[in-house]
């Protein structure tokens, strides 16, 4: 009997099916989807993040936001949504005007005040406070040292394990941003260092090597073949990182099937994994993942569906 064809399943809701119905309705500029489902998540922080993240990322091109912050001011959650929603905006032109090209300081401004309008709001949501801390990047200096540490004591405060919220401060010590490598490193470390058994954490050693690699990619221009990165996924550090964050990660998580809020960062897992040569890990994640992958990180590196593909083969994986 021939194998079945591995295809990967790049759902961008990361199989929240919820959550795709509550993006359906964005199109047809219904919001009464998106106050259901955040009513419904409640308290689950780290859900909430994973579910606001994506649908800012789907209001920012509608007024959606806007018509249910109409019908509903005193909301909470539309608050929080708009705060995110402004910050996906404000990336989106960034993007447009490529890296390293200013934008307009009034448009950071607007989803700063719209971040901190969502505070108040919603006093116990961390999530505002992780769109703050995003947002700062795009400062051309980013912010003062003592204000980014207010805000991130406000999101501590609130969650201190925030996947989300660790992984914007990454980004904002990376050299990518405003920070060293250095810095960055030191960060990630840290907080794998303090993380219970089972929690994600450790994983922001990978982002932060992906994050890494990203900076040279930008200095080579988008040119892979002279780029000279020599060891950058295989070195011994490289290895023991993967090895621990497997350890400290996955082999403490309850043995349960993927959730939504874990797929991507267990696709930084595996791609870290299959790159520095650890096939036994390689070959669990994978297996672990199913035909379930993000595009990132796979796609700084080459085509996603190529690269899962062949290693997949390589480590003996079944379609």
């Amino acid at each position: 009997m021939a194998r079945d064809r591995f295809t990967p399943d790049f759902d961008p809701d990361c199989g929240d099916a919820p959550l795709t119905s509550a993006r359906q309705d964005i199109v047809i500029g219904r919001w009464q989807g998106l106050r259901d489902l955040l009513w419904v998540t409640g308290d689950d922080w780290t859900l909430r993040g994973h579910r606001i993240r994506l649908l800012a990322q789907a209001c920012a091109g509608s007024s959606t936001v806007e018509s249910w912050l109409a019908a509903e001011p005193a909301s909470g959650d539309a608050q929080v949504l708009r705060a995110a929603t402004e910050t996906a905006r404000a990336f989106h032109l960034a993007i447009t005007a490529g890296r390293g090209a200013p934008i307009d300081r009034d448009r950071i401004d607007t989803a700063v005040l719209a971040c901190l309008h969502a505070a108040e709001a919603c006093p116990e949501d961390p999530t505002p406070w992780v769109s703050l801390i995003s947002v700062a990047r795009l400062y051309p200096t980013g912010v003062r040292r003592r204000e980014l540490a207010r805000w991130w004591d406000e999101l501590h405060q609130r969650d201190p394990l925030s996947p989300e919220g660790h992984l914007q401060v990454l980004h904002y010590y990376s050299a990518r941003w405003h920070g060293t490598h250095g810095l960055m490193y030191d960060f990630a470390r840290d907080a794998a260092g303090v993380a219970p058994p089972g929690c994600a954490l450790p994983v922001l050693v990978q982002y932060a090597r992906v994050e890494e690699y990203r900076y040279v990619l930008d200095g080579a221009r988008g040119q892979r073949g002279s780029m000279r990165l020599g060891q950058h996924w295989d070195h011994d550090g490289a290895v023991n990182d993967v090895r621990r964050t497997w350890e400290r990660w996955v082999r403490a998580r309850p043995d349960s099937d993927v959730a939504p809020v874990e797929l991507r960062d267990l696709s930084y897992l595996a791609h870290a994994a299959c790159l520095a040569g650890t096939a036994d890990v390689a070959a669990a994640v994978l297996r672990l993942l199913g035909r379930r992958a993000t595009r990132t990180p796979w796609s700084y590196t080459g085509d996603p569906v190529h690269q899962l593909t062949k290693w997949r083969k390589e480590l003996g994986l079944r379609g």
